[in-house]
């Protein structure tokens, strides 16, 4: 039989003051629930310096250290690098271990958030931006026809390297992936594509924008978005939207983060994992589907969400935000 707990702070005084009132050993143990042996070593001090159960702690607290220091470093490394690193500065354990330690430290390896790799000038140019925009109301942003392509792949179960980090920390810049964007691959803007130039970026708005344009607003002004891929800011484009009369919201670099349509993929690509296509033509079907799906009350919240977006950069200095 294992060793029964140490009494508590509590249960020591109460015993003093029993002991003190003349009770006998076995009416004080039945008194607070413990056995008349732990009174009796309690009382004849036998209790203090009591050993602890359960095996020994196979590393020091100086070796813990270490290995906090290892994970700062770089929040990225998987736990292969982490107990190699630990075992070179001297700290001899197994990946259970070196697993165990790390969540003692409060550490849980998570899908790193990604943000846009932003540069001092494009955040200055967004808090700039931000701040032209900060009074523009609900109604004003209801004029601008969102636009934007996506990427979509066959495969969605390689979601890359993990992070460890601490609760709270989703947004802090060491637990942060930076992403880049390159205008290639299957691009998704109302239909499908092997890729996207000034010419056919030019086809898509003649024959699906504009008819868009003209359902969703008739014969009122409206301005239209888009990011500054290379086939958005083409000189040819410029002049194609300048020829069509189309107002062109400008746009700063590097901002998903201000798109409300980028909240839209990500239910998209939510629902295809679940559909899990197995070919070109199950994958454009479904990508169909759960766009048709999308409500118009969605698009509503997310337009609505504008301001906030707007007041999230201001407060971020430009820096990327949680939209």
């Amino acid at each position: 039989m294992g060793k029964t707990a140490d009494l508590t702070a509590v249960q020591k005084a109460i015993i003093d003051t029993l002991k003190q009132e003349g009770k006998t050993q076995k009416e004080i143990s039945e008194r607070i629930g413990c056995s008349q042996s732990a009174v009796s070593r309690h009382l004849s001090g036998k209790s203090v310096g009591r050993k602890k159960c359960g095996r020994k702690r196979c590393t020091t607290r100086r070796g813990d250290r270490t290995l906090r220091k290892i994970v700062e470093k770089d929040r990225f490394q998987t736990l292969g690098d982490l107990r190699k690193q630990w075992t070179e500065s001297g700290v001899e354990t197994s990946r259970a271990t070196v697993y165990r330690r790390v969540q003692e430290m409060g550490y849980r390896c998570r899908i790193p958030q990604v943000k846009p790799l932003l540069n001092q000038k494009q955040r200055q140019k967004r808090l700039t931006w931000a701040t032209e925009k900060q009074h523009w109301t609900v109604a004003q942003w209801s004029k601008v026809l969102f636009s934007d392509e996506s990427k979509f792949c066959m495969s969605f179960g390689n979601q890359g390297a993990r992070v460890w980090r601490k609760t709270g920390e989703r947004e802090m810049p060491k637990c942060l992936k930076s992403s880049v964007k390159y205008p290639q691959s299957v691009m998704v803007w109302g239909a499908m594509s092997a890729a996207v130039n000034a010419a056919s970026y030019q086809e898509i708005l003649e024959h699906f924008m504009l008819p868009s344009a003209e359902k969703l607003y008739g014969d009122e002004d409206f301005i239209f978005q888009h990011d500054l891929a290379p086939a958005h800011s083409a000189k040819t484009t410029g002049k194609w939207f300048t020829d069509h009369g189309i107002t062109v919201l400008n746009w700063p670099a590097n901002s998903p983060d201000l798109n409300p349509i980028e909240n839209l993929w990500d239910i998209v690509k939510r629902k295809l994992r679940d559909a899990r296509p197995n070919t070109l033509d199950e994958l454009k079907a479904a990508i169909e589907a759960s766009w048709a799906s999308i409500t118009p009350q969605q698009c509503h919240r997310l337009i609505a969400s504008m301001p906030r977006r707007i007041e999230a950069v201001i407060s971020a200095k430009g820096f990327p935000t949680k939209y």
